[in-house]
């Protein structure tokens, strides 16, 4: 089952401009409705965790109505969210519609919400169910580093990867699984997700060989596997990688490694045949899985040149029925903070959005999904709430297959 099938559109409040609170510190409150899945009406709404996120973190609980009040709040921008779990025979019990053996997860979130005064009506936060996938974008290096060699600083971005976790106590049939690298430019975007309906943008789409992928074990996807830290220092060591993107344009800086198998590349819009992963952003990824013939009838009906254009450069459109996981990681801009304009996927494929605190992009640091807990055997159990923004978090660690 798929995140595309239960869906409600969330409402998004963007912060337009800066506001000078020094004369606007006296505390206001704010009343919070909770409201149910569009497809999922009967969902109880009490004793669910709102979190209000802003210079500082303030949770609290709903009532049976799904109301929530925030007392003494500081007028500031704000990021508002909500999760929770109903389990498959719960959701099969009060829908009559088989479920499988994965829970669901409730969610919703409101981002850069701008609260400068006690608002008159409760604010609207609108949630979304999906059923909990199996197989998740774990682990994300897109950024670069740098180094010290004959006493200049050297720029590093060749250890770049993708890692892909089976969140489940169970073996996983890897089949028909691609990996898809969405549209990137900054700050305009070549296709906006507003001229976009059922569809996402990808400007490359790779196909991962079918594998037997055993229980909390990963694909680890790379551009070089070789290790990174013999000459740097500070970069992963990445020989153990499943699958390297093949460099088909010789470059004598860049290193592929014949005993690892390639990565299959199906499209891109460029002649650039690896993982063309945004240095600093954005950086928007998914994977999908379809039995349809990728390699040939969409590269006929699939492409699309940029919104208003009819020549140039092409993307591939995917479906957004099609993605089983998706992780939207957005441009960081220093001084005027995340770009939430650089947004790349529908709010029902990723409620939020993650990134790295770093305008250079080349400070080491990846993104890696929360462990939610950890089995008796030692199984790392993680984080999938459909919402980046609680789900990930930046990391220095960039070791591949470890999560704390």
């Amino acid at each position: 089952m798929n995140r595309f099938l239960f869906y409600a559109i969330g409402c998004v409040a963007l912060l337009t401009g800066c506001m000078d609170f020094n004369d606007a510190t006296e505390a206001i409150s704010v009343t919070v409705q909770v409201s149910r899945p569009e497809q999922y009406p009967y969902a109880d709404l009490s004793g669910h965790a709102v979190t209000l996120k802003g210079a500082t973190t303030i949770t609290a609980m709903t009532d049976e109505e799904g109301k929530v009040v925030f007392e003494n709040i500081i007028p500031d921008v704000y990021n508002l969210s909500t999760s929770w779990k109903v389990t498959s025979e719960e959701y099969a019990d009060k829908t009559g519609t088989p479920a499988g053996k994965n829970d669901f997860t409730i969610a919703g979130t409101l981002s850069s919400l701008l609260l400068s005064a006690s608002p008159a009506e409760p604010v609207a936060l609108a949630t979304a169910i999906s059923q909990d996938q199996s197989l998740l974008i774990s682990k994300v290096y897109y950024q670069g580093g740098k180094y010290t060699k004959d006493e200049k600083s050297i720029n590093y971005v060749f250890a770049k990867y993708v890692e892909l976790y089976n969140n489940t106590g169970e073996t996983l049939d890897v089949t028909d699984t691609y990996l898809a690298l969405m549209e990137s430019k900054a700050p305009t975007s070549d296709y906006p997700l507003a001229y976009l309906t059922d569809t996402v943008v990808a400007k490359q789409v790779f196909f991962i060989p079918a594998q037997q992928l055993l229980p909390g074990k990963s694909i680890l996807l790379v551009n070089s596997a070789i290790n990174h830290s013999t000459e740097t220092g500070t970069q992963p060591n990445l020989l153990d990688a499943d699958y390297e993107a093949k460099d088909i344009v010789t470059k004598p800086y860049h290193t592929n490694n014949p005993d690892v198998k390639p990565l299959e590349l199906v499209f891109s819009y460029t002649t650039i045949s690896m993982l063309n992963l945004a240095q600093g952003g954005p950086c928007s990824l998914a994977i999908f899985k379809t039995d349809k013939d990728v390699r040939h009838d969409w590269l006929a009906k699939h492409l699309t040149y940029a919104y208003g254009k009819k020549s140039g450069t092409q993307f591939m459109k995917i479906p957004a029925s099609d993605i089983v996981d998706a992780v939207d990681i957005l441009k960081y801009n220093g001084e005027t903070g995340v770009d939430i304009s650089t947004k790349r996927l529908f709010d029902y494929l990723d409620a939020g959005y993650t990134f790295t605190n770093s305008k250079t992009g080349y400070d080491s640091k990846a993104v890696v999904r929360r462990t939610l807990y950890r089995t008796d055997d030692g199984r790392a159990v993680l984080q999938d709430t459909n919402n980046s923004s609680n789900d990930f978090e930046e990391t220095d660690q960039l070791n591949p297959r470890e999560y704390q």
